[in-house]
């Protein structure tokens, strides 16, 4: 069987990546194969992780080339280089522009650590996210694996996952359990389901 060719785009410590290599390494993402790690910052651990599981890894900074056109090109090299199939967002801190979204319909997924429509959009990322559901004293929140589109967190939701929010939390507690009981769930889960799908559509096109 043929798998889906998958390129992960991060910018940090690679948590999510690990989490679809662990997946990839025990045989629940059948689907599909992680053939590319790109990172929007030179030093991130993320190239560390890909470098450990013998998967290459790139840097393409934004800073370094000048412009987010020259950014965007030099991701789109690398996607050319690796006939990349699925893109997908595991801590990738960069907002990628409409240009670039539009050339990959429904082949971009991000996981955002919040239920969408909540806390989502412009600003919205990393422990910002997590200070902003204490600050609303939620009872509630999760992680979403959604498609992405032009608009910041705007894309059709795949996958969400609840995670309850316990007395005295803070921002970083909460968002240690959203990636142990969701994201780290929810992502592998859906690049096995688009992985799949995409498999599916080349054995039968006109299905």
């Amino acid at each position: 069987m043929k798998k889906t060719r998958i390129a992960v785009l991060v910018s940090g410590g690679g948590t999510n990546l690990q989490a679809l290599l662990d997946a990839q390494h025990s045989g629940k993402l059948p689907h599909g194969e992680i053939v590319a790690v790109i990172s929007s910052q030179i030093d991130a651990y993320a190239l560390d992780r890909a470098a450990k599981a013998g998967v290459p890894g790139y840097a393409v900074s934004r800073k370094e080339l000048g412009s987010q056109e020259a950014f965007e090109a030099g991701i789109s090299r690398l996607l050319a280089q690796y006939r990349v199939e699925l893109v997908i967002l595991a801590g990738f801190m960069s907002i990628l522009s409409e240009n670039f979204t539009r050339q990959w319909p429904h082949r971009i997924l991000n996981v955002h650590p919040a239920l969408i429509p909540s806390f989502c959009g412009k600003g919205m990322y990393g422990l910002h996210v997590h200070e902003a559901a204490l600050r609303k004293g939620v009872k509630v929140t999760g992680a979403t694996v959604h498609f992405v589109n032009e608009i910041p967190d705007g894309g059709e939701i795949l996958l969400q996952k609840a995670v309850e929010v316990l007395p005295g939390d803070t921002p970083e507690l909460l968002q240690q359990r959203v990636m142990e009981q969701a994201e780290w769930q929810l992502l592998p889960q859906a690049a096995e389901l688009v992985s799949a799908q995409i498999v599916k559509d080349k054995e039968d096109p006109h299905d």
